[in-house]
């Protein structure tokens, strides 16, 4: 039974923003990916077209999600299903980090605005 302990998590950085990878093929995982993602307060993440669904829950804070040109505050609770192809903006107006958890399956792509493509490792 894969069981992923929070002292296995690996970390990444990009954007300003950590990822903290639970669940991924190097942790038993066959199809899908799961992250916590920490978005530190002043934070405002590139547009980014994803080319898997995500399910983005937030955990903790506030934050703006821009989903295809129409932006909404979401507060903790809050569940954003991101499809197949849209574009994404993830801001923290706030001065309180937030706290997500985000779900989506192996493979995940983001191209950001000017073409270039992300492979983060937290999702594949």
């Amino acid at each position: 039974m894969p069981v992923i302990r929070s002292s296995e998590a690996v970390t990444h950085e990009i954007h300003g923003a950590r990822f903290v990878s639970y669940a991924t093929p190097l942790t038993g995982s066959r199809e899908l990916c799961a992250w916590r993602g920490e978005i530190p307060g002043g934070t405002k993440a590139p547009l980014h077209t994803v080319n898997r669904e995500e399910i983005f829950h937030l955990l903790e804070g506030e934050l703006l999600i821009t989903l295809d040109g129409l932006t909404e505050r979401i507060s903790a609770g809050d569940t954003v299903v991101i499809n197949r192809g849209a574009t994404l903006g993830v801001e923290n107006p706030t001065d309180r980090t937030a706290v997500s958890w985000v779900t989506t399956s192996i493979g995940l792509e983001a191209t950001l605005a000017d073409g270039t493509r992300l492979a983060p490792p937290w999702a594949n």
